[in-house]
């Protein structure tokens, strides 16, 4: 499985990369702040809701520590999804933080 670190990541946004990326946190965890141009999708909603993922496209997940993302990017790579785990999660994150509504 690929990963990326939280410092990484933030150099491809702010070299205005275009990246999908998905946070996976619960919802009073979202309220706390989300990576900019994340979209969410709570962890126990992602088989539910991966037909809505790009086979072709590569999504970096997101979660508090990097446990809860890591564990969905095994689950989709198994399904054939391009993933990448930013490893730390949102303990790691120094960038800065985004409140939208929008993203769920």
């Amino acid at each position: 499985m690929k990963v990326i670190t939280p410092d990484e990541l933030e150099v491809k946004i702010e070299k205005g990369e275009k990246l999908h990326i998905i946070d996976v946190r619960e919802p009073e965890e979202i309220a706390e702040g989300m990576v900019p141009g994340a979209k969410h999708i709570p962890m126990m909603q992602i088989p539910e809701r991966m037909t809505e993922l790009d086979k072709d496209k590569e999504y970096i997940f997101i979660c508090r520590s990097g446990n809860r993302s890591g564990q969905v990017c095994g689950f989709l790579e198994g399904h054939g999804y391009k993933v990448v785990n930013m490893i730390g999660g949102m303990l790691e994150w120094t960038g800065e933080l985004e409140w939208n509504e929008q993203n769920s």
